[in-house]
């Protein structure tokens, strides 16, 4: 019984540990091939790829066809519709903005526009 529990035993043990595999050098990055398709098709559209956020990570920013178009909701914008960050308006005041750039002004501190009204600051890293 006791032999039989050891052996049960390094059977399963055995099966834990790995074996070094041999590795192909010549395979590519995983995702580089996805990467560079994505630069040419963000090329192709007219953006660029910029690293954005606190993560830094790569996306494609390409200008809104409503960039800097005056609004006074979300509705009125391809993205958002922000104020115009001259002065920080009061959260639930009547106000007008500008609708945002591109899709990089998603990060930092800005204020939202929205039916009309002043939402509160966020910040987005």
């Amino acid at each position: 019984m006791r032999f039989g529990l050891m052996l049960s035993l390094m059977f399963v043990l055995a099966g834990c540990s790995t074996a070094s595999h041999p590795t192909d050098t010549t395979a590519t990055t995983p995702g580089t091939e996805g990467a560079v398709a994505d630069a040419a098709s963000c090329a192709a559209a007219g953006g660029e790829m910029k690293p954005l956020g606190r993560l830094q990570r790569v996306q494609c920013v390409k200008p809104y066809a409503d960039a800097g178009k005056a609004c006074s909701a979300k509705t009125d914008c391809t993205g958002q519709c922000l104020a115009d960050g001259e002065t920080e308006l009061v959260a639930g005041a009547k106000a007008r903005g500008v609708c945002q750039t591109d899709v990089s002004q998603n990060f930092g501190c800005r204020q939202r526009i929205d039916n009309g009204v002043a939402q509160g600051t966020i910040c987005v890293d």
